[in-house]
C-alpha cells in the first residue's frame, strides 16, 4: 500500500500530476487539510478495500489555517503506521509562475489587498518550505509543458520499483541550471559539434554527432570519470535510503555534448539494479 503526497507552488502543475495519478488507478483527494492527513492515512492503511492500495493527496497553501511547519511530525506519524509514503513537490521559477497566472487570469490563493502576485509567490515558498525540504522527488516545471509533466509522472510510476531511480538530464547552461538536480557536471570543455557546419542542426541523438564525439579522446575520458564517480558514490546514497537521484549534464546549448553524454551514461547504468531514466530538457 502506497500514499503519494503531492504538494508544491500554485501554478506549478499539481492538478496535472493528480490527474495523471488518477489515470494510473490512484485514489486521489485534492486540497486535503494537513491536520486530516494522519486520519486519512490510518483509514487507508486499515482498509481491506483494494481501492486504497495506491492513494494520492494534494496538500497546498489553499488551507491557510494550517501550520505547515508541523509537517515533519505528521510525516513521522504516517510512517509509524507502516504505510509506504512518498512526497512529490512541484516548483517553478517566479517569472514562469507569474506568466502562467497572467495567461490563465486565475487568482493566486495567497493574494490579498495590498499583496502583489510576486509577493504571494514568495510567501507560498516560505509557507511550504517544510514540505519541500522533506520531498523525495522535486520537479521544476519551469521548462516543462503539460504533456511532458504527465509523461514524466507516468514513466516513474509505471516503472518497476527498484532501490533508487537515477535520472540523467541534459541541459544548456545558456538556458539556466536545473534547480532540481542533485549533481551538475559541466562538459563545455569538450570539443563542440556546433562548430562543424554539417553537425550544427543535429543533436546528440544523431549518428553523425555520436560518431564525431566518439572520436574525441577527451569525451571518452569524461565518460570514464563520470561513471567511476557515480559507481563509487551511488551505493552510499542507496544506503541512505534515497529514492531518486538526478544528475544533470550541461553544455552550452543542451543540444550536442550533454545529450550524447547523458545517453552514454544512461546506457551504461541501465544494466544495473538502478531504475534509469533520461531527460533532454532543451530538446522538447
Amino acid at each position: 500500500m502506497k500514499l503519494v503526497i503531492v504538494s508544491g507552488l500554485s501554478g506549478s502543475g499539481k492538478s496535472i500530476v493528480l490527474h495523471a495519478l488518477e489515470d494510473l488507478g490512484f485514489y486521489c483527494i485534492d486540497n486535503l487539510p494537513l491536520s486530516l492527513l494522519p486520519a486519512f492515512a490510518g483509514q487507508i492503511s486499515n482498509s481491506p478495500r483494494r481501492d486504497y492500495e495506491h492513494a494520492a493527496v494534494g496538500i497546498d497553501a489553499r488551507n491557510l489555517t494550517e501550520d505547515f511547519d508541523n509537517f515533519p511530525d505528521v510525516l513521522a506519524e504516517i510512517k509509524s503506521l507502516g504505510l509506504g509514503c512518498e512526497i512529490l513537490f512541484l516548483q517553478a521559477d517566479d517569472n514562469t509562475l507569474i506568466k502562467r497566472f497572467s495567461e490563465t487570469r486565475r487568482k493566486h490563493p495567497l493574494t490579498r489587498a495590498g499583496i502583489s502576485l510576486a509577493e504571494a509567490i514568495q510567501r507560498e515558498r516560505k509557507l511550504l518550505g517544510a514540505l519541500a525540504v522533506n520531498a523525495d522527488w522535486c520537479i521544476d516545471t519551469s521548462r516543462t509543458n503539460v504533456h511532458q509533466l504527465r509523461d514524466l509522472v507516468r514513466e516513474r510510476m509505471l516503472k518497476e520499483a527498484r532501490s533508487l531511480t537515477l535520472t540523467f538530464m541534459s541541459f544548456g547552461f545558456k538556458h539556466g541550471v536545473p534547480v532540481d538536480a542533485d549533481f551538475v557536471f559541466d562538459v563545455r570543455c569538450l570539443p563542440n559539434p556546433h562548430w562543424v557546419p554539417q553537425l550544427r542542426a543535429l543533436t546528440g541523438l544523431d549518428h553523425e554527432v555520436k560518431q564525431f564525439l566518439e572520436q574525441q579522446p577527451l569525451v571518452g575520458e569524461m565518460v570514464d570519470d563520470l561513471t567511476d564517480f557515480i559507481e563509487r558514490w551511488m551505493p552510499r546514497f542507496q544506503a541512505d535510503n534515497r529514492a531518486y537521484m538526478t544528475i544533470a549534464i550541461g553544455c552550452t546549448g543542451g543540444q550536442h555534448r550533454s545529450v550524447y553524454l547523458s545517453q552514454r551514461l544512461a546506457a551504461y547504468f541501465d544494466d544495473s539494479e538502478l531504475e534509469v531514466l533520461v531527460r533532454h530538457r532543451e530538446l522538447s
